[in-house]
């Protein structure tokens, strides 16, 4: 077998094939980093999508149920009852009255970008506890979408007060 013998132009050739294909290479391997740093970039660039914070006060007591929408600020953004949710007196402290009550109040939050909700819940004074369409308003505003930052129970306690009506009881001597 006799090895055949390269002559300095052919191996001039190949060397200029090898340099070509190394500067083709080197170029691919710009193009791909070009292209990630441009998607680095349009993700920068991606507005976040801003936060929205709102107060959702709900006030449930044995006979009705309340929630209020308002922003930061106070302004009232969503005022919905129990009985503007049913025409029976007798329902709307009931839990699926307040679900509606706390959907609908939702729905207009949600129109004007709301994305979070401060919770305050509240039952009347000296009650015992909230009512019960406190609990499913709370729920259904956190299955609405919102983000529940923090839930507080602002019923006020009575410190004594006033004299109760009524004399004492017992034999007066």
């Amino acid at each position: 077998m006799t090895e055949k013998e390269i002559t300095p132009k052919e191996e001039a050739k190949e060397e200029k094939k090898l340099e070509q294909e190394i500067v083709k290479e080197i170029d691919a391997e710009e193009k791909r980093e070009e292209k990630a740093e441009e998607k680095k970039e349009a993700k920068k660039e991606e507005p976040k999508k801003e936060e929205r914070i709102a107060i959702a006060y709900i006030f449930s007591s044995s006979n009705n149920t309340m929630v209020h929408i308002t922003d930061m600020a106070g302004n009232t953004l969503s005022r919905i009852t129990g009985g503007m949710v049913t025409k029976h007196s007798r329902l709307k402290a009931d839990p699926t009255i307040a679900m509606f009550v706390a959907k609908r109040a939702a729905e207009r939050a949600r129109d004007l970008g709301i994305t979070s909700l401060y919770i305050r819940t509240k039952a009347k004074t000296g009650s015992p506890g909230i009512g019960p369409g406190a609990h499913a308003a709370v729920k259904t505003l956190g299955k609405e979408g919102f983000r529940i930052i923090n839930i507080l129970d602002t019923t006020s306690v009575p410190r004594g007060g006033p004299k109760k009506k009524g004399g004492k009881r017992g034999r007066r001597v």
